[in-house]
């Protein structure tokens, strides 16, 4: 099950100019200490995948998988970015909180 909230709360991020997307900006970004939340496509490549979460711990940021490179690209009016640094403290916890709670949810549906 999908959760329209996410991709409302991504669309805001972006309108705000509170999300940096791609690899580079998003590595910058940590470096910086600006990333609040890091948040990547479900169908990323695994690589990706793996290289991102290295850099979420490595600079102590919260990291998420959720969704698709086409939801989340097209909820924050980008093409084919499958990698997203939230840098806005309350819609990071917003997302967060909705991740959350949709998997503590399906994890109950055996």
């Amino acid at each position: 099950m999908e959760n329209k909230k996410i991709y409302s709360y991504m669309g805001f991020a972006a309108k705000a100019r509170k999300l940096a997307t791609g690899y580079n900006t998003c590595i910058y970004m940590m470096e910086k200490k600006k990333v609040k939340l890091l948040l990547t496509a479900e169908d990323l490549a695994e690589n990706s995948l793996k290289k991102m979460e290295a850099a979420a711990q490595k600079y102590q940021v919260p990291y998420k998988i959720y969704g698709s490179i086409e939801q989340l690209s097209k909820s924050t009016g980008n093409v084919d970015k499958g990698i997203f640094a939230v840098l806005d403290e309350n819609l990071a916890n917003a997302i967060i909180k909705q991740i959350d709670h949709m998997q503590s949810n399906e994890k109950e549906v055996f």
